[in-house]
């Protein structure tokens, strides 16, 4: 798939979430087979720039090509100013969120309730295009409620306004995260405009994921949630769409291994303070499936300090190891 000048290894892409898909998730999916990362959205209000999250989500030093970073704000001027800011950092795609249903990003106008004003969005995107010399994409839903489902409508604004890739989630702003994904909104969309169209929504396997290529007939796929405690999933869905067979499941020492990558990654770029803590979370989900995980979680969430945390990992799966490596 390609995205402006950029041809990408495949067309499986990270879903940009916030507090998780920061550097180090990033490059972690990018080498177990993600075809290209989007970052947390970085806010568009110049007041939150110079605070200690925003500078590290401007960090993308060892990000492999092409790096794209997300915005988000319903000014055009200051949505505007906002990509050029992250393409003097290293940003070579700037991807505009319109389908965040955060009740707290909707309240100002952002994310996914921009959706209900169609001249704000093409205001927005027209601004943005026009500003910056690298390629815009967008992220939306298929509307703000059920009853208004305008994402076609949407889809063709964005393509006039020079957006070169559009990605849609599966469900409306009302729907929030609940019920299946439908997709054949996708599909229309996809059947209505030239550019390349994304499909994302409950895609969990790599069996989910042939079925909504097909359904949706969508130019690639992107997954958030499923990575989480799971970033290999990409290299499995890639070999399932290749091959048509299920990769081998990795063995408790390979999941240890990537962990403890992932760990020393967030050590690094947080510093041991912060980064044992955001680690907490990463580590409950990869051993939300594996047996005991539940006390070892709790474990986990006592730790302080990395040799704690390093130590507790590594007698967990040596452990799980012992027991045979099967999930529960």
């Amino acid at each position: 798939m390609r995205i402006g000048p950029y041809q990408l290894e495949n067309n499986l892409l990270v879903a940009p979430m916030a507090g998780v898909t920061d550097l180090p998730f990033r490059r972690l999916c990018r080498s177990l087979g993600a075809g290209m990362a989007v970052s947390e959205m970085v806010s568009s209000d110049a007041t939150l720039w110079g605070n200690k999250k925003t500078l590290r989500r401007l960090m993308l030093e060892g990000e492999p090509a092409p790096v794209s970073v997300q915005i988000l704000g319903s000014d055009p001027k200051k949505m505007a100013a906002a990509a050029r800011i992250n393409v003097e950092h290293g940003a070579q795609i700037i991807d505009i969120n319109m389908g965040c249903p955060a009740r707290k990003v909707c309240r100002v106008n952002a994310g996914s309730a921009l959706l209900k004003d169609e001249p704000l969005v093409q205001q927005i995107l027209e601004t943005v295009t026009q500003a910056v010399d690298v390629p815009v994409t967008l992220k939306i839903r298929t509307g703000w409620t059920p009853q208004q489902r305008n994402g076609i409508t949407i889809a063709h604004i964005a393509e006039q306004a020079g957006i070169q890739a559009l990605t849609v989630h599966g469900r409306t702003r009302a729907c929030g995260f609940s019920g299946e994904a439908e997709f054949d909104t996708i599909r229309q969309i996809k059947q209505e405009i030239g550019i390349p169209v994304i499909a994302n929504g409950d895609i969990r396997t790599p069996e989910r994921a042939k079925e909504v290529l097909e359904q949706t007939q969508a130019d690639g796929l992107m997954i958030g949630r499923a990575a989480q405690g799971h970033p290999w999933i990409f290299n499995e869905i890639a070999h399932y769409l290749k091959t048509g067979k299920r990769l081998v499941p990795l063995s408790p020492h390979q999941i240890h291994s990537i962990l403890a990558g992932h760990l020393e990654q967030l050590y690094s770029f947080y510093g041991h303070h912060q980064g044992v803590r955001i680690a907490r979370k990463h580590i409950a989900w990869y051993s939300k499936t594996l047996p005991g995980g539940a006390a070892f979680r709790k474990q986990i969430n006592n730790s302080v300090t990395t040799l704690q945390q390093l130590t507790l990992v590594r007698d967990f799966f040596a452990q799980w190891a012992e027991k045979g490596g099967l999930a529960a």
